[in-house]
């Protein structure tokens, strides 16, 4: 695939992500390749690609003389990082977040607890480094850059916990992260205690700690529910 056909294969997966949240498109919808390559304008090649995205995530099926059939929700696959994108650029936004954060709040404590027992020493000091770039770029608001270190510290922390399936939740969460810097949903200067905190959990890894990594965790995802749940309320 070349970086053009790659370009277009992303800007229309963007597209259709945009047609399907507000509703342009629904369940049992169906399409030739034909209306497709007409609807999007893009080549045969760049469809086929979208396809097998869109099958391999549970969000259509493609079958020959029927066409390219839009499936329920209920059959998409929740955690993938092309939905939860989808979402979060779409009304769905605020709900997503919040069963993000709520998901978070069983996950990564327990990553903490683990990468404090099992983190490799080069993994405690990009854990470090990644909470010092926080507390240097937060205060500044420089969110761009500070969510480059959150989310290194957060992908750094699930593979440190040395459990492939907890590792595997890191591009989700990096999602989630991204989706609230570019949807304006995080404060122009980030929460100084939430900061300290990934700053504790940092040490508390370094350490080999493992309580006091997860209190500290406990606390980061809980914070973030938290101001979710405040913006929700609030109706902005």
């Amino acid at each position: 695939m070349t970086s053009a056909s790659g370009g277009l294969h992303h800007a229309v997966l963007t597209r259709i992500g945009a047609d399907l949240t507000s509703g342009r498109l629904g369940a049992g919808d169906v399409f030739s390749m034909e209306q497709i390559e007409g609807r999007y304008g893009v080549s045969r090649t760049v469809v086929r690609e979208v396809i097998k995205v869109l099958e391999s995530i549970g969000v259509a099926t493609s079958r020959r003389r029927v066409g390219v059939t839009i499936q329920p929700e209920s059959q998409w696959e929740a955690l993938s990082p092309v939905i939860i994108h989808w979402r979060l650029a779409g009304p769905q936004r605020l709900a997503q977040l919040r069963e993000v954060s709520e998901l978070r709040r069983g996950v990564e404590p327990q990553a903490a607890r683990l990468a404090a027992q099992r983190a490799t020493p080069e993994q405690a000091e990009r854990l470090q480094a990644a909470a010092a770039g926080m507390a240097e770029t937060g205060p500044k608001g420089d969110l761009l850059t500070y969510l480059g270190h959150d989310i290194d510290f957060h992908r750094t922390l699930l593979e440190a916990s040395g459990n492939a399936l907890l590792a595997g939740f890191a591009p989700f969460v990096a999602e989630a992260l991204t989706g609230r810097t570019e949807h304006d949903l995080m404060p122009e200067i980030p929460e100084q205690g939430a900061i300290g905190w990934h700053v504790e959990v940092a040490a508390a890894i370094a350490e080999g700690c493992p309580d006091s990594a997860e209190e500290a965790m406990r606390r980061i995802v809980s914070e973030a529910q938290e101001a979710m749940d405040e913006i929700e309320a609030s109706g902005d």
